[in-house]
C-alpha cells in the first residue's frame, strides 16, 4: 500500500472513530490530526474538506450495511430474508447510532432522494430491499405494487419504529423492543401478502 493511500486510510480510521464515539461534530480537522500524528493540513491532500471526509464516512457506511444485507440475502425463503435485511437495520442502528443517524436521518444536500434516485439505483442499501420485494412478489408471496413503493414502506416502518424506541417512546428494554418490532414488522408484511 502506498504511503498516500495508508494516510488516507488512517485519516478515516481516526475520523470514524471520533464519529462513532461522539458524532459528526467531533469530526475536526483538528481532531483527526492529532489522532493520526499529522497536522491540520495533511489531512487536505487527501479530503478537500471537512464535508467531503464525513461524506466518504457516510458512503462507507452505506456500503458496510448494504454488504451485510447482501449476504443475508442468499437462497431460501424470501420473506424470512426480507425480515433478516430489516433486522440488520435495526442491530445496525442500535450499534453505530451515530452513523446511522448521519446516514439515514440527517438532512444533507447529497442524500438521495425518492423516487427518482432509488429508482435510478443509487441507493445501495434499498436496491437489496427492492430487489427481495419484487423476487417475493415475483414468488407469489407479496401481492403485486410497485416495489420500490413497497421498499420505502418497509423502511419508513422500521425507521420509524427505532426513531421512537431511540427517543425513549418506548418503555421496553432492547429485547422487549426487538420483540415488538420484529412482531410489527410481521403485521406490515402479512398485510401485503397476496
Amino acid at each position: 500500500m502506498s504511503a498516500p493511500a495508508a494516510t488516507a486510510d488512517r485519516i478515516l480510521r481516526a475520523a470514524r472513530v471520533l464519529f462513532e464515539r461522539d458524532g459528526a461534530d467531533a469530526v475536526s480537522m483538528r481532531r483527526v490530526a492529532e489522532a493520526v500524528g499529522i497536522t491540520p493540513m495533511a489531512i487536505y491532500r487527501h479530503f478537500p474538506n471537512r464535508d467531503a471526509l464525513l461524506k466518504r464516512i457516510s458512503d462507507d457506511s452505506f456500503q458496510e450495511i448494504a454488504h451485510h444485507w447482501s449476504a443475508r440475502n442468499e437462497g431460501g425463503d424470501v420473506i424470512a430474508r426480507l425480515k433478516a435485511i430489516q433486522r440488520i437495520y435495526l442491530d445496525y442502528a442500535l450499534a453505530h447510532p451515530h452513523l446511522f443517524d448521519h446516514a439515514f436521518s440527517a438532512r444533507r444536500e447529497d442524500a438521495r432522494r425518492y423516487p427518482e434516485d432509488f429508482h435510478a439505483r443509487r441507493s445501495p442499501t434499498l436496491n437489496v430491499v427492492a430487489d427481495v420485494v419484487s423476487e417475493a412478489q415475483q414468488a407469489g408471496l407479496l401481492r403485486q405494487d410497485d416495489a420500490w413503493d413497497v421498499a420505502m414502506t418497509l423502511w419508513a416502518h422500521t425507521h420509524g419504529l427505532i426513531a421512537l424506541y431511540r427517543a425513549g417512546r418506548f418503555s421496553y428494554d432492547e429485547r422487549r423492543f426487538r420483540d415488538f418490532y420484529e412482531a410489527s414488522l410481521g403485521r406490515l408484511l402479512d398485510g401485503l401478502r397476496s
